[in-house]
């Protein structure tokens, strides 16, 4: 589906907070998820066929160019279940209808 008619998600933006040990940290942000459009494109996966392997389920999320504050310490709930962000995002140049900023995405376990 398209961006602008796409799936419905709901992304954690991140933060610089300082920690109790008195270190500056990223975090998502707990005041809670900005919900967005976006298209969804499978990218690999690896079934867990054997006790102890682990599932990898990587897609990446295509989202207007309006979207900020989104880093490797981001998190999205899209189609039910938690995913992290694995590369950094990538913005897209183009006209106003094209441009957009690309996410890749892991299923966490």
């Amino acid at each position: 589906m398209q961006r602008r008619r796409g799936q419905l998600a709901k992304v954690w933006k991140t933060q610089t907070v300082t920690d109790n040990r008195g270190n500056v940290v990223k975090v998502a942000q707990a005041d809670g998820p900005h919900i967005v459009r976006a298209a969804f494109i499978p990218q690999r996966s690896a079934r867990a066929e054997v006790p102890g392997q682990q599932q990898i389920n990587v897609v990446r999320m295509l989202v207007t160019a309006d979207l900020t504050d989104v880093d490797l310490w981001s998190r999205v709930e899209w189609n039910g279940k938690q995913w992290d962000v694995v590369t950094p995002p990538s913005h897209h140049h183009g006209t106003r209808r094209t441009r957009h900023w690309s996410i890749d995405l892991r299923e966490r376990p």
